[in-house]
């Protein structure tokens, strides 16, 4: 039995939820680079980075390959980076349009009430 198309997609964002996965993804836009040198990058321990690298690899949204004696990353599709531009571009929608309406919040907010 194959898995609707919104089930993979939900399952797809469900392994994007994940602050260390979404920080790989973004040192890796700009190319492959090997796990010593994400480590340095991101605050956490070889064995949570590598958990966190094995689940991008499973799903599919990174690829790996020796260089030598180097482990290296990459994004499986230019598309992974497409989908972080969108998220960016989305979350700072969002916040503009919070801050938008703090502000007329703040503008049209009756005076308070004065105490008897």
């Amino acid at each position: 039995m194959s898995v609707p198309l919104y089930q993979a997609k939900a399952e797809m964002f469900r392994t994007l939820g994940h602050p260390v996965r979404i920080r790989v993804l973004e040192l890796l836009q700009d190319g492959p680079k090997p796990v010593r040198d994400l480590l340095a990058e991101i605050d956490v321990e070889a064995s949570n980075l590598s958990q966190q690298l094995a689940v991008l690899r499973r799903a599919g949204i990174v690829t790996s390959f020796r260089d030598g004696a180097l482990v290296m990353y990459a994004l499986s599709t230019p598309d992974v980076a497409d989908l972080l531009a969108a998220g960016r571009r989305i979350l700072g929608a969002v916040l503009t349009d919070r801050d938008g309406l703090l502000v007329e919040l703040r503008a049209t907010s009756s005076p308070p009430a004065r105490s008897r």
